[in-house]
């Protein structure tokens, strides 16, 4: 199930407060700046920064390419 377009428009990343990037298919969210990715269980966004991963160069360039993409 898709996260609420309303609240895709208020998250933001709790470590700069900027936005984030939302990929339904992989449950996750990004944020493109720090290359950290916010996991999504159960239709709720992990918004704990000790939660987050952040990912390698390439994985970032991998989804912010595919975000354009979907456009």
């Amino acid at each position: 199930m898709a996260l609420d377009p309303k609240l895709l428009e208020i998250l933001a990343c709790p470590d700069d407060k900027g936005s984030l990037l939302y990929f339904e298919d992989e449950n996750s969210l990004l944020n493109p700046r720090l290359k950290r990715l916010y996991r999504i269980e159960d239709d709720i966004p992990l918004m704990l920064i000790d939660e987050s991963e952040v990912i390698s160069d390439e994985e970032a360039a991998r989804l912010v390419a595919k975000a354009a993409a979907e456009g």
